[in-house]
């Protein structure tokens, strides 16, 4: 697995159109090349991330409970 660190860290800008260095703030990271605010994908990469992401998830809902014979499951008092 490759370590990412801090000077080689990239996000994707818009203006620029290719991942750039850039530089955080607290709520927004920026280009340090034309200085607009970066994302961390494209939105192709996205679209991608996303199809990839989705095959992985879950189907979701409730798991079947198990039901003993004559057991309703409920504790006697």
């Amino acid at each position: 697995m490759d370590r990412n660190d801090y000077y080689n860290d990239k996000k994707w800008c818009p203006s620029c159109e290719d991942y750039v260095p850039y530089l955080m703030s607290i709520e927004h990271s920026y280009c340090t090349t034309c200085g607009n605010e970066v994302r961390l994908f494209s939105d192709e990469d996205w679209g991608s991330f996303q199809d990839s992401m989705a095959s992985r998830r879950t189907k979701g809902g409730r798991p079947s409970k198990k039901k003993a014979s004559g057991d309703q499951g409920r504790e006697s008092a």
